[in-house]
Formats: structure tokens, C-alpha cells, sequence
């Protein structure tokens, strides 16, 4: 482990073993019985029930390893008290967070390369193939899916209908043009954009960066002031300076309230929301991301992750890994939450492909996803998530041009990432 990075992760759990405590199982149970702790940020509420329910359902079957399922945060809280945890001696054994993690945990030694594991079963042939590349590190596999979505935009049909909007926009100048025919005065706005400089902002803007015909590494080196990114960020600026645009509170981009209550016509977010939707009575569709230069999305959802303990909680963890890939938890998984299932099988199967037919909204996200990127899980991706969120925030909060803000988050990050390899991809 680098000098600056140990010293950053012994200042984090100074702060947070307080907190870290209050998330260690109080009784470690009978004998015999392997226990086992599951960190993770399931949002919203409705789905944590869902997995809840499964996690129940594996501990019936597996009498004696029992997982307890923790939610620690979303994943800005997590961070703090995953390193904390780390380095403190004290991690859970199961961990349910976005890959781009994955190169930090690598460095603290943290974790438990899967490869041969998975080699070993007949689950890794289940797993859709284009999921390897957020799985695996300098030729490892350090995680597995849990599942898998990509941002559009979701929208209310009512509301567009009463705007007289008969066409979906295609384009950014449409998108521009749609929101402004949506935007009511001092009673309704036709978009909500994510205001703050956390991962959720960085990832839903993304798409619009990638759109824009951007990329984040060129020829090797981290180019966050680049001309797609300019590009999106104008995109999102105009929109606000049109009237048609509002701001989420901030950090809380994710809540649809504004949404549900017909504040806003249309919002990002992904498949993950459509367990929350059908609960409701407020109607709602899916359309892709409208294009720049190009289509695009970001592709996200969590991987599991095992932590370095006991052999026999690695071994334990392993069997709850096995069940999670499974075509049983995938397609219950999808059906209850709206995300993707990651395994193959499970999205060939009868009640997923009823419930498929039953949510037009699914359809649209598994076509996107032919236009999906992933974030970068090397070493420095938080450090570049930081330095664009700062950026976006500091747009949107009009204290700054896209290009000075850019110019200005990519000479703050030369500092503290003077050099990065570029990510191998997998074989």
C-alpha cells in the first residue's frame, strides 16, 4: 500500500470506529454455525425488503451458514467505513458495492481473488459475458456481478401529453426543446438534474460525457477536461439556463419525489426504480438517453465482493456467492428490484420474460445496454470521480464556465494522481 494512501485510510478510521462497531454482529451464534456479515446500500427501501427475503431464503437452506444482511449507507457513507473496517482488522466478510472499489481493496490487500473459484463451477458460464470487464483486475477476478442496469431517462406520459409532445427527443438540441414545451411556470419544470459532486452525479452525467464523443483515459493518461465533457456540461447548463432544468437537493438525485408528484417530467435514473414505480399509481415510461455525437449510457449495478477472514467464513461466503449467480436469486432479484439479471438463464426464463412483457421499461434497458461503458476500477477511479463531481457542481451552481471548471478539476488531479495506468482489459 502507498505511503499517502495508508495515511488517508488510518485518518478515515480514526474517524469512523464508532461507527464501524455499531455494524459488527453482536453475537457471533451457535457453534458450528459459520455467520456471516453482508455491507450493503440496496435503494430504495422496497428493494432492501426484497433482498432481505432472499438472504432468508438462503439461510433456511444453509442451517449452518448464516448471513446477516447490514445497510451501511449509500455508497459516499460507505467508503469511510469500508477502509476503516479494513485496516482495523475488522471487515465484513461480504460486500455488495459498485467495482470501481475494486483497485483500492486490491491495494489494502483486502480481498479474495475469485478466479479459481469460479473456474471451478458450472455458474460462470451463467454470467453475461459482457460483465467480466468490471469483475477483473490485471488478469484477477476480484468480484462477481449481484446485478446490472444502466441510466435512461424515466418520464411521465400524462405529463407529455398535456405539454402536446408526441415525439420522444433523440437528440440533445430535442431534449432542449422537449423540456422547454414540459416547463410550466413556478408549477412544473420539465427535467431534474443531480445536483452535488458524489458518485450518483458523476454517474448519471456520464452518459451525456461518453454521448458527447469524450473519454476519460487517452493514451494512457486521465483527460477529464476533454471536449465531450465540455460538451455535456454545456448540455446540462443550458438546460438550466432555459428554466426547463431544476436541481435535486443535494446528494439526493436518486429520490423521485419530485418525480412522483408531477414536479418534473422527466428524470434520470435506471431500472432500479421500477420496484419502487409499480407500487405506485403514477403512470411512467423509459426512454434511452437522447444522443450527441453518439449513444451512450453508463452501465452500473453492484458486485460481491469476499473479504480476506477465515477459511472457513471464505469458504461460507463463497456458498453465497454460488447462490447469488444463480438463476433462482437473478430472476427473483430482477423481478422484485427492476434491475437486470446478471445471470443469462434467468433472463431466458418464463417469470422473467412474463414480467418482461408486463414492463415495456425493461426492454428499453436491455437494448441500451448494447451502448453501455463502465467506470474505470483502477487505483485512482475515486480520485477522478471526485475532481468531475467538483466540476459538474460547481457548473450547475453557476460559479464557473464548463471549460474553467474542467481545467481546474484536471490540474487538481494532475496533483494528486501525477500518473495512471490505463485499466487492463480482460482477455
Amino acid at each position: 500500500m502507498s505511503t499517502g494512501l495508508k495515511r488517508w485510510v488510518l485518518g478515515i478510521c480514526l474517524c469512523c470506529l464508532v461507527a464501524l462497531t455499531a455494524c459488527q454482529p453482536a453475537n457471533p451464534g451457535d457453534a458450528g454455525v459459520v455467520h456471516l456479515t453482508l455491507w450493503q446500500g440496496v435503494n430504495p427501501p422496497p428493494n432492501r425488503d426484497i433482498l432481505q427475503k432472499l438472504v432468508d431464503k438462503f439461510n433456511q437452506r444453509h442451517p449452518h451458514i448464516q448471513v446477516e444482511s447490514l445497510y451501511v449507507g449509500q455508497g459516499d457513507q460507505q467508503m469511510p467505513k469500508i477502509l476503516a473496517a479494513v485496516v482495523g482488522n475488522a471487515p465484513p466478510n461480504l460486500l455488495w458495492f459498485a467495482p470501481m472499489i475494486t483497485g483500492q481493496l486490491v491495494e489494502l490487500d483486502a480481498i479474495k481473488p475469485l478466479e479459481e473459484w469460479l473456474a471451478t463451477t458450472q455458474i460462470k458460464e451463467q454470467i453475461d459475458p459482457a460483465l467480466f470487464e468490471a469483475m477483473q483486475w490485471e488478469d484477477r477476478t476480484w468480484s462477481v456481478p449481484f446485478g446490472v442496469n444502466n441510466v435512461g431517462i424515466f418520464y411521465r406520459p400524462s405529463l407529455f401529453k398535456a405539454a402536446g409532445v408526441t415525439q420522444l427527443p433523440q437528440t440533445w438540441e430535442e431534449l432542449r426543446q422537449v423540456a422547454r414545451q414540459l416547463t410550466i411556470a413556478n408549477q412544473q419544470h420539465g427535467m431534474i438534474l443531480p445536483l452535488g459532486k458524489g458518485e450518483w452525479t458523476v454517474f448519471t452525467w456520464l452518459p451525456f460525457m461518453w454521448s458527447g464523443g469524450g473519454e476519460l483515459m487517452s493514451e494512457g493518461s486521465v483527460q477529464i477536461s476533454n471536449p465531450g465533457a465540455i460538451a455535456a456540461l454545456h448540455l446540462w447548463q443550458d438546460l438550466l439556463t432555459d428554466g426547463s432544468a431544476v436541481l435535486s437537493q443535494p446528494e439526493r438525485g436518486y429520490e423521485l419525489d419530485d418525480f412522483l408528484a408531477g414536479k418534473v417530467a422527466m428524470q434520470l435514473t435506471g431500472p432500479w426504480t421500477l420496484g419502487q414505480l409499480q407500487a405506485t399509481d403514477v403512470d411512467y415510461a423509459v426512454m434511452p438517453i437522447p444522443a450527441g455525437t453518439r449513444p451512450a449510457t453508463s452501465m452500473g449495478g453492484e458486485n460481491l465482493f469476499v473479504f480476506k477472514t477465515t477459511a472457513a467464513e471464505e469458504q461460507a461466503s463463497l456458498v453465497f456467492a454460488e447462490y447469488v449467480l444463480s438463476e433462482e436469486f437473478q430472476t427473483e432479484w430482477a423481478i422484485g428490484t427492476g434491475y437486470l439479471p446478471v445471470n443469462l438463464n434467468a433472463r431466458k426464463s418464463a417469470a422473467y420474460r412474463e414480467f418482461a412483457k408486463q414492463q415495456p421499461a425493461v426492454d428499453v434497458f436491455l437494448k441500451q445496454a448494447e451502448f453501455g461503458r463502465s467506470r474505470p476500477i483502477f487505483l485512482g477511479y475515486s480520485r477522478i470521480s471526485e475532481n468531475l463531481g467538483r466540476a459538474i457542481e460547481t457548473v450547475l451552481l453557476q460559479k464557473s464556465t464548463p471549460e474553467a471548471a474542467l481545467q481546474t478539476s484536471q490540474k487538481r488531479l494532475a496533483l494528486s494522481l501525477p500518473s495512471t495506468p490505463s485499466p487492463k482489459r480482460p482477455n
